[in-house]
């Protein structure tokens, strides 16, 4: 059985704390609690080119395929991974 339902919807959540060296894994989207910005690594990258999200808002779930949430440039807090 695929842990991946039939609608695509996430499967499990984990809390994200910010770092530049913590792969989380590929992720189906992130949700943000606090508004700010989001630096990722996306899941189709080369692992070293990040991206920067301005001005993600507070209870928001991006459909990002993410391996890093970046502490460098995060000012967004409360984001959880959804995988």
């Amino acid at each position: 059985m695929s842990k991946f339902s039939v609608d695509g919807s996430a499967y499990s959540a984990v809390a994200v704390t910010p770092s530049d060296s913590k792969n989380i894994g590929l992720t189906r989207g992130l949700y943000v609690g606090v508004a700010g910005d989001i630096n990722i690594i996306p899941a189709d990258g080369d692992g070293t080119t990040a991206v920067l999200i301005k001005a993600a808002l507070a209870g928001v779930v991006y459909p990002f395929g993410v391996q890093k949430v970046l502490a460098t440039n995060t000012t967004a807090t409360n984001i959880v991974a959804l995988y």
